[in-house]
């Protein structure tokens, strides 16, 4: 399963939704661990001013009010006590340790007489322990063991000898983005993707008019130049398709000039040669120069009407090509032929129709004259459109299946000069099915007979 889009929008709106995910996610991860260390050094700077705020109302409250004093501000995140040891044994050294004293000494001013700073490490709280669970604080050891798993503890020593001691809690957890940052995410990516999309189609747009005008170039059609649009590269693609197209252009009416002309002038020799003809006394040898030279002058014009039709512009228009074939093998009924159309509905395809008329008319009447009886059937799948002319006559050998397609190759073994035949036939044929960017396919079949399968791309189907 491909699931990548095939389009040039979507794979240009993919590639920037990509490359906004990679850049919201780098700065989702930049913002949530800037806003992590904030709420670290908020609550940080928090506790230690509410320390040394609780210190200073010590300093200034008689005794008998400090338990109440540590009761009202104690909170979840931070626990006091007083008691006659420090909590913390020595001072840590730490970074996060040096300056958490550093400050707390700088909050305390005259009253910072000796700060200890225990090193931080993350609280483990079990279910049953509550920050507001009451203790003894005259229980040294409890409270030391109560408090060791806290983020951080710091002791102050007070004037009358006791220690203020304060177990900081972790800070507490907060999302690193928040819903506003997520609906500016989708909101971002929406804009990309609609941006993406409308310049993916305004960049496409003209890459889709070259696909078209080269897929109608290769079938023949008659293709006016592109308008330059787009971004550079497109520009110079489109500039070398419209110079391509008219140097093809130039190519072939110059070499179908050449050969019209070249096949107009034999007519005069031929004439010619055909009056002195008149002057050979020998009538045997008269009629043999005469039948050579009615040859001749068919070949030339043959070769001159198909030069004239291939000269002539065409306009493509959508037919019914079963009604066509269907066409062409009642018109040749009518002279004699026996041809067979297998009923097989309306199938709508885009060609130029004298031309394809011409192509499928050369093709029964060659089997039904040189097969005894003609059959056409017309198949199609989801790729191409297939006609299918079968006959009952001795076949090809299989080493000129290809060397018939070859302008004035005529195969004695089943065609006679008598006919008037001038090889011309299927290499018309096969120039106009390929002009509709389509080809021909001889084969023989193992029943006996040959059969011609003319392949027409899907896209011709409207």
């Amino acid at each position: 399963m491909r699931l990548a889009p095939w389009s040039l929008a979507g794979q240009l709106t993919l590639l920037l939704l990509l490359a906004l995910a990679a850049a919201q996610g780098i700065a989702v991860a930049l913002f949530a661990w800037e806003r992590i260390e904030a709420l670290r050094y908020a609550h940080r700077d928090d506790a230690v001013q509410r320390t040394a705020t609780v210190a200073r109302l010590l300093a200034g409250t008689p005794p008998a009010l400090h338990e109440a004093v540590i009761a009202a501000a104690s909170t979840e995140l931070a626990r006091f006590s007083l008691t006659g040891e420090p909590a913390v044994g020595a001072a840590g050294s730490g970074d996060h340790s040096v300056a958490i004293a550093n400050d707390l000494s700088v909050a305390l001013g005259a009253h910072a007489a000796q700060v200890r700073v225990a090193p931080l490490w993350t609280r483990h709280m079990d279910d049953d322990d509550d920050w507001d669970d009451d203790h003894d604080h005259d229980n040294d050891d409890r409270d030391r063991e109560h408090w060791e798993l806290a983020w951080f503890t710091a002791s102050v020593a007070l004037g009358d000898g006791r220690w203020l001691n304060v177990a900081v809690g972790p800070p507490p957890g907060a999302p690193a983005w928040g819903v506003a940052f997520v609906a500016v995410f989708l909101l971002s990516a929406l804009g990309i993707a609609a941006v993406a999309v409308v310049m993916g189609r305004r960049i496409a747009r003209p890459m889709r008019r070259l696909a078209a005008a080269a897929g109608r170039l290769g079938r023949g059609e008659a293709v006016e130049d592109l308008a330059e649009a787009g971004p550079a590269e497109t520009r110079e693609t489109v500039r070398a398709f419209n110079l391509m197209r008219e140097r093809l252009d130039r190519y072939v009416h110059d070499r179908t000039a050449m050969l019209a002309a070249v096949s107009h002038d034999l007519k005069t020799p031929i004439t010619s040669l055909r009056l002195h003809a008149e002057f050979v006394e020998d009538g045997e040898t008269r009629a043999r120069i005469l039948a050579a030279l009615d040859e001749m002058q068919r070949m030339t014009e043959d070769a001159l009407a198909f030069i004239r039709e291939d000269m002539q512009r065409e306009e493509t228009r959508t037919v019914d090509l079963h009604a066509l074939l269907d066409s062409v093998a009642a018109d040749l009924a009518e002279l004699g032929h026996d041809i067979a159309v297998a009923d097989t509905g309306r199938v709508l395809v885009a060609c130029r129709a004298s031309a394809l008329r011409r192509a499928l008319r050369n093709l029964l009447e060659n089997a039904s004259a040189y097969g005894g009886r003609a059959t056409a059937r017309i198949e199609q799948d989801d790729e191409t459109i297939r006609i299918v002319v079968e006959d009952e006559g001795p076949g090809i050998p299989e080493r000129d299946l290809e060397r018939v397609f070859e302008p004035f190759v005529r195969l004695e073994a089943s065609r006679s000069r008598e006919t008037g035949g001038s090889g011309l036939g299927l290499a018309i044929v096969r120039s106009i099915v390929r002009g509709h960017g389509g080809d021909i396919r001889l084969e023989n079949r193992s029943e006996g007979g040959l059969r011609a399968t003319v392949a027409l791309p899907e896209s011709e189907r409207p």
